[in-house]
């Protein structure tokens, strides 16, 4: 079964807030157009920054002819180069994402186009993946805000379905990609072939990675017990099985070693990690706890 979301939309005190806000990035990316965004390196933009001494290879059309006028040395000019940032919101739409109250592809789905939103409106480029059994589907960077309610709309119509296939879809996206950028995994990354060979896939690639861990409050506190008959979302197997408190204890157990083996894989190789659990509200979520990859 398919499961739809509805719609995608954001009240204008939320939005105001997003236009406050910029993409913030621990490395320097060039793309094939010219963005925004300063960078710390020195290019030849149309702002001065500094002087330095010409060396073999510089380009003649940048000495500072009146420097080498008065000192009989040469130097070139030096200018702020801007930085063309893309982003990359890689969304998990497998099956099991339409799981939960309100479900986790809703939660994604809205917190993929605010990102998208404080992309558009700070000129950046902003490219979108879906991620299935591999990337299924795709909205290619475009720039400019007046993107942002085609990509809200593009959003809405995504459907929870198919089975997961994480290494296949993240390493396909990083293959496909013309140029790194950054990176934004938002998944619930409950499949059993893992997810570690996709993201290092993209970093290979040079994307700078960040994982949303996505999962339901029902998932991470389960209440129900007695006798159950369980079906998987995503391969149709069935299991009846009797839940008490030595079961609820064993998946505790399993839960805290997957979410544990989740957040060291990540922070071990410098990815930005942040779990989150769809009972708290999205826009909290954004403003408060994404701080290392948005600045105000």
């Amino acid at each position: 079964m398919t499961t739809r979301i509805r719609s995608v939309s954001f009240t204008p005190d939320f939005l105001a807030q997003l236009e406050r806000l910029a993409l913030a990035s621990r490395r320097t990316f060039r793309g094939r157009v010219r963005g925004e965004r300063r960078s710390p390196r020195k290019g030849q933009s149309v702002e001065f920054s500094d002087y330095r001494p010409y060396g073999i290879g510089d380009d003649l059309r940048y000495v500072d002819w009146n420097i080498f006028g008065r000192l009989d040395r040469l130097h070139v000019k030096l200018f702020v180069d801007e930085e063309d940032l893309c982003l990359h919101l890689l969304v998990d739409a497998s099956r099991s994402m339409g799981f939960g109250q309100p479900q986790k592809l809703e939660y994604a789905a809205r917190l993929a186009a605010a990102l998208g939103f404080v992309g558009l409106v700070n000129h950046e480029r902003v490219g979108l993946g879906i991620l299935r059994d591999r990337v299924s589907e795709g909205w290619p960077p475009v720039r400019g805000r007046n993107q942002f309610p085609h990509l809200a709309d593009f959003l809405s119509h995504v459907e929870a379905d198919g089975t997961t296939n994480l290494n296949e879809g993240l390493g396909n996206y990083a293959r496909r990609a013309r140029e790194p950028g950054l990176a934004v995994v938002i998944s619930d990354l409950l499949d059993p072939a893992g997810f570690e060979a996709g993201l290092r896939a993209l970093l290979e690639r040079r994307f700078e990675v960040h994982v949303v861990h996505l999962l339901s409050a029902e998932e991470l506190n389960p209440t129900v017990t007695g006798d159950l008959r369980l079906e998987d979302s995503e391969t149709g197997e069935v299991r009846e099985i009797s839940i008490d408190g030595d079961a609820l204890r064993g998946y505790r157990e399993r839960l805290h070693a997957f979410l544990e083996r989740v957040e060291t894989f990540c922070h071990g190789r410098e990815i930005g990690y942040r779990r989150v659990s769809t009972d708290a509200p999205m826009e909290d979520f954004l403003l408060a706890q994404l701080r290392g990859l948005l600045l105000s």
